[in-house]
């Protein structure tokens, strides 16, 4: 993508004006969406992205510029203007820089690229999905599928002589359905992804996941208002997971912690949880969605124990953010959308891990409560931990037995406390895929727990 004795000069010439440390993020990526909403073909999009992003650190200070031009002029020009914009004072001569060159572990192999396959292939998935959701109910008035794939090659270099590359390949299905009875309509969604290629799509079950969306929307639509007041919950693994992403995980990585901006902030080696919750942040795990080999500033990737037994273990923490918290080492977290972003610390797959708790027992011994088996989305202050989130599937539970479907619940609270709050953690962690939104853009992550049982908890609704 770029030699490496022009990567050397443009380092020299980030650093020409008193900089101590110069980064190089080089990225070509290849995109195709497919979008049919009731069966028919209504966007295709392909497209390519290309540039490079130059970062300069003075200390705790950060400068970041970016251009699509490759060439030499281009590439040193945008490397001078980052320098220029850190300038305090001209340095005589710039530090010699000598990159040493290797290629980062594939942990995550792919056997088809999505430039293997064609837009009819994509496009007959996609009906199949369709005519899926159709076939459930004729109270099914709305659907859209989409299928999205990128192939993503990035080179990273930098003033401490890193010169690595790193290829990545993502796919993944959005499936949405929307039931309605002519007054009242109610939506459920499916969207399975993978760090893999086209063989991710051949071997999902693709109409599966058509059905489970299309029936979550008729079961809603049938559903009478939640009642609200504080109560058990039970919340579902899976997408269930997002509780914990959104309210406890933005608030563990250190673009929040280093800034004080954290609930959790100074406070490892602490209890903040209930003994039986063990969290994980996990990069390494094959194929997943939120996956990688290296994170963006070309560190490679780990399992990183975030909490274990109830204990504040660790934080997410980048190059910047390290130098904020006087010099903590970094832990694979950093990543960014692409080369118009500068990183900064981000989850990848980050879970609650199993427990030993017996999934029907944690409802059978609860009494009367709320059973959240599909959430939906929210919103979370990661300063102060508080955060309200829709319960996009969720039942009554009564006298132990999982009763009728109920809808318009939402879960508010705040994480540090039903970190605490949490009695039962199930056997069988599961993921569920989604795109996480930050200050470096927008990255794909995976969420996912075993089922929970938070002991009382905010339940809004009517």
């Amino acid at each position: 993508m770029v030699k490496r004795q022009l990567a050397e000069r443009a380092l020299m010439k980030a650093l020409s004006t008193g900089g101590d440390f110069a980064e190089l993020f080089f990225e070509d990526r290849l995109n195709n969406s497919i979008t049919l909403q009731g069966g028919k073909v209504e966007i295709v999009n392909t497209g390519r992205l290309h540039g490079v992003g130059v970062r300069l650190f003075k200390g705790i200070r950060s400068v970041y510029s970016y251009t699509n031009d490759f060439d030499e002029a281009g590439l040193l020009a945008c490397a001078g203007e980052a320098a220029s914009a850190l300038k305090e004072s001209v340095k005589a001569d710039a530090p010699d820089i000598r990159l040493t060159g290797s290629i980062a572990v594939n942990l995550h192999p792919v056997s088809k690229l999505p430039g293997d396959i064609g837009g009819a292939w994509r496009v007959d998935r996609l009906r199949s999905a369709d005519a899926a959701m159709k076939a459930v109910s004729n109270e099914i008035t709305q659907t859209i599928c989409r299928y999205v794939d990128w192939d993503q090659r990035v080179t990273i270099a930098n003033s401490e002589g890193l010169f690595t590359s790193d290829r990545r390949v993502y796919t993944r299905v959005a499936l949405s359905a929307v039931a309605s009875d002519g007054a009242e309509n109610q939506s459920g969604m499916s969207g399975p992804g993978a760090m893999r290629g086209a063989e991710f799509a051949e071997s999902l079950d693709i109409e599966e996941r058509a059905r489970k969306a299309a029936s979550m929307a008729v079961t809603m639509l049938r559903a009478r208002q939640s009642p609200a007041g504080v109560m058990p919950v039970v919340i579902d693994g899976g997408f269930g997971g997002v509780i914990f992403h959104e309210a406890c995980g933005h608030s563990l990585e250190a673009t929040s912690v280093a800034r004080g901006l954290s609930e959790f902030a100074g406070k490892v080696g602490q209890k903040i949880a209930a003994d039986i919750v063990t969290a994980v942040d996990d990069g390494t795990m094959p194929g997943e969605w939120g996956s990688i080999n290296i994170d963006d500033e070309g560190t490679p990737s780990n399992r990183l124990v975030l909490i274990e037994n109830g204990v504040l273990k660790n934080y997410m923490v980048d190059k910047l953010n390290a130098r904020r918290m006087g010099g903590v080492p970094v832990t694979g977290s950093s990543r960014r959308e692409g080369y118009t972003y500068a990183p900064t610390s981000r989850m990848r797959n980050t879970y609650i891990a199993a427990g030993t708790d017996d999934e029907d027992e944690m409802i059978r011994s609860m009494g009367d409560g709320l059973y959240a088996k599909t959430m939906g989305g929210g919103s979370v202050n990661p300063t102060t931990g508080e955060f309200n989130f829709a319960v996009m599937e969720g039942y009554l539970v009564r006298d132990g037995k999982v009763a009728e479907p109920v809808r318009g619940a939402s879960l508010i609270g705040r994480g540090s406390e039903i970190l605490l709050k949490i009695d039962r953690v199930g056997r069988d962690m599961t993921m569920a895929q989604g795109m996480c939104g930050s200050v470096s853009g927008s990255v794909p992550t995976n969420v996912g727990q075993p089922m929970i049982r938070v002991s009382s908890l905010t339940v809004g609704g009517r």
